[in-house]
C-alpha cells in the first residue's frame, strides 16, 4: 500500500490492521486523544492527563519565536564559539538529531551535547573548551536529574573559576515551571531561563523548548521545523482519519500495536546515513513509552540487514530512505519472506519536524492498541532508588560496594551468570539459554572509542549468526533515559550483558555550587549506575551478565567474538 512518502508492505497481517482501524473508527480514538481524554489508555488520569501537552507543542513553541529568537541573539550573531548542552534522554537526543542533521550554520557555534557520566568523555569536551567564550544550555525537565546536576556543578565551578563571578552570565536553563533549579538559576544570576510546559513528557518535547532551543543556536530555520510539525499534526486530526490505510502517524501507530500483539515486536530501522540520527530519538520514544506491564516494542537500530531467512518472525523492519540507495529488493526480499515492512522517504532535512510528530502520534496510538500509558515510566524509578543507595554507601565507606565474582579470568572478572571455566565459555553458556525471540542487549559502561564501537559491532554480528538474535547496544548511563524502562518492563525476553571497566581517570563532582568539597566522582557515579540498574533488573527477574575488563576493553571484546 502506498500513500503520500510512506508505503505499507503488510502481507498476511492487513486484514488485522484494517480491523484494528475501523474499530479505532467506531471507537472514535482520533477525536478522544485531541480532546486529551484519558480513558482512551487508562481508567484512571494519572500521568496521562499531565503529559499531554505535546499535541500542541508544535503551534504553542511558534508562537514563542520570536522571544526565543530575541533571548538567543547574543549567541547567535558570530561572537560565541561553542554551545555545550547538560542534559539527559529527552533533554538532549532531540537536540542531537538536529545537531547531527543540520550541523551549525555560518556564524552560529558549535553545538556539543553532554549526556553521560563518563570521565573520560568529561574530560575530553573540558579541554575542548574555552570557557570565557563558552555558553551552556542546562536542559533537564524536573531540576533534579542526578547526572545534569552533577555535570552543572563540574561545569559552573569550572567556569567560576577561570572568569569569576560572571560565571552565571554564561548559563542558560531549560526547565519545566516548579523546578527547584528555578531557585538556583535567581541565586546565580544565570543568563536566563525559558520554562516549558510541564505538561509535555520528556521524550515528546521535541518540538517545544528543549529540542527547538537548541536548534535554534545553531541556526535551524525553527519556523520551517515546526510548520511541518504543524501540517502534520492536521494531517492527524478526526476529519482525515477515514479508517484505512494513509501516511499518517495514526495508521503507523496501528500497525505497529497489532504486530505487537502478535509477536512482531522488534521493530528494526534501516536509516539511510542522513537520517541515522533520527533513530537513537525513535529509539527511546518508542521503547520508554511501550515497554511497561509485561509489554513492549524493541527498536533495533544500526544491525547490519541480513538475509530474510535469518530472522524470526518477530520483526517488522522501515526503511528511512532519502532516494540515493535503492532498497527495493531488500525491500522485495523481507516481504516475500512474510516479513511486514514500511518505507519512509522524507521530502528534505526540514520533514525532520513532521516526522517527529508523526512518530509521536504513533506511540501513543500504540500504547492504546497494547493497552498500556506510553507516558509513565514506572520502572525507571527502580535504577534511580537503587543507585542512589549504592551512592550513599561509597559517600560513607569511600568505595562502592563489592560483589563477589563467578569467575575471574587473566582478562575480565566476571559477574553472574551460568557457571564456566573461561570468559568466552561464560558468555557462550548465558547466550544458549536464549528462546527464539529473546533478544540481546549489550549495556556498556565503557569509554566509547572506534575500537569499542568496532568491537562492540563485531560482537552483535557474531552474536546474531551464532544465535539468530536481535542484538541491542546502549552505553550507560544513557540508555537508562531511553530503553532502561523497556528492559525492565517488558515481557522478560531480554539477555542483558554488562560491559564494565576501571577508568583511566576520573574527575571529582563538587558537592556544592562555588564548593571545591568533594565526596563523589563521576567515575564512582557512572559505577553506581551500572550497580543500581544491575540490581533493578535482577529485582525484575531479568537474566543479567557482567564482564569487567581488567586491561583493554576493545582487545578483549575482540577475543570473545573471535571466541564465539
Amino acid at each position: 500500500m502506498d500513500n503520500a512518502n510512506i508505503a505499507f508492505f503488510l502481507g498476511a497481517y492487513q486484514n488485522s490492521i484494517i480491523s484494528a482501524l475501523d474499530k479505532m473508527r467506531r471507537d472514535n480514538i482520533i477525536a478522544r486523544i485531541w480532546a486529551k481524554d484519558y480513558t482512551v489508555w487508562k481508567p484512571a488520569p494519572d500521568e496521562i492527563t499531565n503529559r499531554l501537552g505535546w499535541l500542541d507543542a508544535p503551534a504553542e513553541t511558534l508562537e514563542k519565536i520570536n522571544y526565543i529568537r530575541a533571548t538567543l541573539e547574543p549567541f547567535t550573531n558570530g561572537s560565541i564559539n561553542d554551545v555545550a548542552l547538560l542534559g539527559m534522554g529527552g533533554s538532549s537526543l532531540a537536540a542531537e538529531v538536529f545537531n547531527k542533521i543540520f550541523g551549525s550554520a555560518a556564524g552560529h557555534p558549535q553545538l556539543h551535547i553532554m549526556d553521560t557520566t563518563d570521565p573520560v568523555l568529561i574530560s575530553q569536551l573540558t579541554q575542548r573548551l574555552d570557557l570565557e567564550n563558552t555558553f551552556f544550555l542546562v536542559s533537564s525537565k524536573s531540576g533534579t536529574t542526578l547526572e545534569i546536576t552533577s555535570l552543572f556543578h563540574y561545569f559552573y565551578n569550572l567556569t567560576l573559576e577561570k572568569i569569576g563571578s560572571s560565571a552565571g552570565s554564561h548559563f542558560i536553563l531549560i526547565t519545566d515551571e516548579g523546578s527547584p533549579m528555578i531557585k538556583t538559576a535567581q541565586e546565580l544570576s544565570l543568563r536566563h531561563t525559558f520554562l516549558n510546559n510541564p505538561t509535555i513528557g520528556g521524550r515528546y518535547s521535541a518540538l517545544s523548548m528543549p529540542g527547538i532551543i537548541p536548534a535554534a543556536i545553531i541556526g535551524v530555520d525553527v519556523e520551517i521545523l515546526l510548520l511541518t510539525a504543524i501540517t502534520a499534526a492536521q494531517r492527524e486530526k478526526v476529519d482525515n482519519f477515514s479508517g484505512e490505510l494513509a501516511a499518517t502517524g495514526a495508521v503507523l501507530g496501528a500497525i505497529l500495536g497489532t504486530l505487537a500483539q502478535r509477536s512482531r515486536n522488534k521493530i528494526t530501522f534501516i536509516m539511510s546515513p542522513q537520517w541515522a540520527p533520527l533513530g537513537d530519538w525513535l529509539e527511546q520514544l518508542i521503547a520508554e513509552s511501550t515497554g511497561k506491564e509485561g509489554k513492549g516494542i524493541l527498536p533495533v537500530l544500526d544491525e547490519p540487514l541480513a538475509d530474510p531467512r535469518f530472522y524470526s518472525q518477530d520483526r517488522v523492519f522501515v526503511f528511512f530512505q532519502d532516494g540515493v540507495d535503492d532498497n527495493s529488493q531488500k525491500v522485495a526480499g523481507l516481504v516475500a519472506a512474510g516479513h511486514p515492512v514500511i518505507t519512509v522517504r522524507p521530502n528534505d532535512r526540514y520533514d525532520l519536524g513532521s516526522q517527529m510528530f508523526l512518530w509521536e502520534m504513533a506511540t501513543a496510538v500504540a500504547g492504546h492498541l497494547l493497552g498500556i500509558n506510553p507516558f509513565a515510566q514506572p520502572d525507571v524509578e527502580t535504577t534511580k532508588s537503587h543507585t542512589r543507595r549504592t551512592i550513599a554507601l561509597c559517600r560513607e565507606h569511600k568505595e562502592l560496594p563489592s560483589e563477589l565474582p563467578s569467575l575471574t579470568t587473566p582478562e575480565c572478572v566476571i559477574y553472574g551468570g551460568p557457571k564456566a571455566i573461561t570468559f568466552a565459555g561464560a558468555l557462550k553458556s548465558f547466550l544458549s539459554e536464549a528462546a527464539k525471540d529473546d533478544y540481546v542487549c549489550l549495556q556498556v559502561y565503557l569509554s566509547p572509542t572506534p575500537e569499542v564501537d568496532e568491537a562492540l559491532q563485531s560482537l552483535r554480528e557474531k552474536i546474531f549468526a551464532k544465535y539468530g538474535l536481535a542484538v541491542t547496544i546502549g552505553y550507560g548511563p544513557r540508555y537508562l533515559h531511553s530503553t532502561g524502562q523497556l528492559h525492565k518492563g517488558d515481557s522478560g525476553n531480554g539477555l542483558f550483558v554488562q560491559l564494565t571497566a576501571d577508568d583511566l581517570l576520573d574527575i571529582k563532582i563538587p558537592d556544592r555550587i562555588g564548593v571545591a568539597d568533594s565526596t563523589l566522582t563521576f567515575g564512582a557515579l557512572k559505577a553506581a549506575q551500572a550497580q543500581g540498574d544491575w540490581q533493578a533488573l535482577k529485582d525484575a527477574g531479568r537474566r543479567i551478565i557482567r564482564f569487567h575488563f581488567r586491561a583493554n576493553p576493545a582487545t578483549g571484546l575482540k577475543k570473545i567474538s573471535e571466541l564465539l
